[in-house]
């Protein structure tokens, strides 16, 4: 049987840093939780190598008096929690007193401070949670810890530390966090020698984001103020056309404190059903204000969770304020376009002023802007009028409420020798007032000597009747005797069976019907077949070299640990038809992307494959792929609900009936149905 003993303190205090002190970040968080709470209004924080081998923090705040340093580095000791009952009320960041001697436990420390009642400062130095030496020290007011060479004498907790990039990054994440919890303090986070990060600490919140996320971000973004029960929400959350692939851009903070709060993220996405698409999610920097007795903070390591005594009053204070905030910036889009409704239009008045101009030979023609003429004068051809005798009959009703149609003239006259037209104005007010004459000829508007007939057709209307119609003008050909048409139908929209199954049409615009055979009608979803075709294409790596290159470069702004992903699977965004560089404090700039996708789609996909990859870090690299290949497809295929031409339905169905193997999408979905004839024959009551 085991003999039980009690632990050596090096061993006990090595044992306890393993709670507080995961990585670089987690000595930050400790350190600059204490600068806030000693009251700074200035922090700055230095790191090199992702700090692992080097952390410097300085804040200007109250200091720590020179017979209490020593104790600040001993196992629970604090300033913030006298008895018990202090755990009730707890207002500040830091309460355990476990920071400093685990940070000092697996670490070299080096501490400056000094009170403002004190003219000379203390430097105390410790190493692996021993005290080398204690002595005075020339330095501002306020308090500078460094901490150097982080796990020396844990090599075991070294190995499990990341590469320098991704520990940097994870502090950068972490310093967002707190400079938005905190905007009246002005945060510097210096990485490498260069500054990544400085708010103003002018106490606005949206100077603080935009310092953060910066001008695309900050700029989409809906401000919340409400009350309720004695619970305070107010910061800034997303307009509904500023969604978001994932969840990584929201941010509550609670009393100050950032915390992942599932019944605030519920209330938040309940407030905008109905606003935003399924499968986006709002982004927020929200603060929630509440009684410190009614929420504890002292339910996880590392204080990152709270629990509240009630948590339906939180829920409704955080789903009410949104709302309301999302209501009002739809109310205010609405009255906007009432405001700007468009007046009517009168077709008599025009907008544009044409003055009669000399023209010159061999220059191109001009082309003038007027408002609605009950039809166009060309010059080059007769006009051939496809009106119905009924409608030639009706009287004259001039349009209304008509938007302006520009009208090209042709000067090809004037290039024949032929004499000048007069003006425009004149050309149209002659028309508006002769008289209505039956004709059997088409008209033409010419001065002398008059251009040569077209050959007889049938008797169509005056060219001025009100009435909408299609004009074509007729080229004489002296060896063809057809008769001119009025409207030519393309070769495709003529035979729709060019495929080996006949393409009948589509329907709801989104689902294509085919006729298979004699007996059976396909069905295909557009969307589901085209997502699937271009997924096979993908995966044989058909599509790999069409990449487009970007006129005007897309940047994409995410979280910090998206941020590290994208940026550790810079090959595999290359595999995908991506080109894509750091750009700097959690923005990468996507220089090329696969040639069927859009500008919009090109920041999502960039976004979704980021949250994948930050989820899924352990996923081999062929898994990767798919995965890429799965959202690329998906949002490059035709959309259900968009208009396809004729012509992209039958190279579709072309595409499919060549890979008969395609059954299902990506998703697993069916691609097509199939509908008997003789279904069909029993809902009609045939058999």
């Amino acid at each position: 049987m085991p003999k039980i003993h009690v632990l050596e303190k090096q061993v006990a205090e090595l044992i306890a840093a393993g709670e507080v002190v995961e990585r670089p970040s987690s000595v930050i968080k400790e350190l600059v939780e204490n600068s806030i709470d000693s009251g700074a209004s200035i922090v700055t924080v230095e790191i090199r190598r992702g700090g692992v081998t080097y952390i410097r923090v300085t804040d200007n705040g109250c200091g720590i008096a020179r017979e209490d340093v020593a104790t600040a580095f001993l196992r629970h000791a604090t300033s913030k929690v006298r008895e018990k009952d202090d755990l009730d009320a707890i207002l500040t960041l830091g309460f355990r007193g476990e920071a400093l001697a685990s940070i000092s436990a697996v670490s070299r420390v080096d501490l400056i401070t000094r009170t403002a009642d004190s003219s000379i400062g203390t430097h105390y130095s410790s190493e692996g949670g021993s005290d080398v030496e204690i002595e005075d020290a020339g330095c501002p007011l306020g308090t500078t810890i460094t901490a150097r060479d982080l796990f020396f004498n844990v090599p075991a907790r070294m190995k499990f530390l990341k590469k320098d990039t991704a520990e940097g990054n994870s502090v950068a994440g972490l310093m967002d966090k707190i400079a938005l919890s905190h905007p009246e303090i002005s945060f510097r986070l210096i990485r490498e020698g260069k500054e990544v990060l400085h708010t103003p600490g002018d106490g606005k919140l949206n100077s603080a984001i935009y310092a953060v996320f910066g001008k695309e971000f900050s700029g989409a973004l809906l401000p919340v103020d409400y009350t309720l029960g004695g619970i305070r929400v107010h910061g800034y959350i997303s307009s509904p056309i500023a969604s978001r692939p994932n969840r990584s851009m929201q941010n509550f903070f609670i009393n100050g404190r950032f915390v992942r709060s599932r019944t605030a993220c519920v209330a938040l996405e309940e407030a905008y059903k109905g606003a935003i698409m399924v499968g986006k999610f709002p982004a927020c920097v929200l603060h929630i204000e509440l009684p410190s007795s009614v929420v504890d903070v002292n339910v996880h390591p590392a204080k990152l969770e709270v629990r509240f005594v009630n948590e339906r009053p939180v829920f409704d204070a955080v789903y009410h304020g949104v709302k309301s905030a999302v209501t009002a910036s739809r109310d205010m889009k609405s009255v906007d376009l009432a405001q700007h409704a468009r007046r009517p239009v009168d077709p008599y008045k025009p907008d544009v002023v044409v003055k009669p101009q000399q023209m010159v030979l061999n220059q191109p023609p001009k082309t003038e802007t007027a408002k609605p003429m009950p039809a166009p004068v060309v010059k080059s051809a007769p006009v051939v009028i496809n009106t119905s005798k009924k409608e030639a009959e009706a009287p004259y009703e001039p349009p209304v409420d008509m938007p302006p149609m520009p009208h090209t003239f042709s000067d090809s006259a004037e290039r024949e020798g032929k004499p000048q037209l007069e003006s425009i104005r004149t050309s149209i007010e002659r028309v508006l007032e002769a008289e209505p004459q039956p004709v059997t000829k088409p008209e033409v508007i010419t001065e002398e000597p008059p251009l040569p007939q077209p050959p007889e057709t049938e008797p169509v209307p005056p060219a001025w009747e009100g009435t909408p119609v299609q004009t074509e003008a007729v080229q004489e050909n002296p060896e063809s005797n057809a008769q001119p048409e009025t409207y030519i139908v393309p070769e495709t929209e003529r035979d729709l069976s060019r495929t080996a199954h006949k393409v009948i049409g589509e329907v709801f615009d989104t689902y294509i019907i085919l006729e298979y055979d004699a007996q059976t009608l396909m069905f295909i979803d557009k969307h589901a077949a085209h997502e699937r075709l271009l997924y096979e294409k993908l995966k044989r790596r058909e599509e790999a070299a069409m990449a487009q290159t970007l006129l005007v470069p897309v940047t994409v702004t995410m979280d910090k640990n998206e941020y590290t992903a994208v940026l550790q699977n810079l090959s595999v965004f290359e595999q995908a038809g991506f080109d894509v560089e750091d750009f700097g404090s959690g923005t990468v700039l996507v220089r090329s992307a696969p040639l069927n996708l859009n500008g919009a789609d090109i920041k999502d996909s960039v976004l979704e494959m980021a949250g994948y990859l930050e989820e899924n870090k352990t996923d081999a690299t062929t898994e990767h792929m798919d995965w890429l290949y799965h959202n690329i497809a998906c949002r490059a295929a035709i959309k259900g609900g968009n208009v396809s031409k004729k012509e992209e339905l039958i190279a579709l169905a072309e595409e499919l009936e060549a890979n008969p193997d395609v059954r299902y999408c990506p998703h697993g979905r069916p691609i097509y149905v199939m509908l008997k004839k003789r279904t069909l024959e029993k809902e009609f009551g045939r058999v």
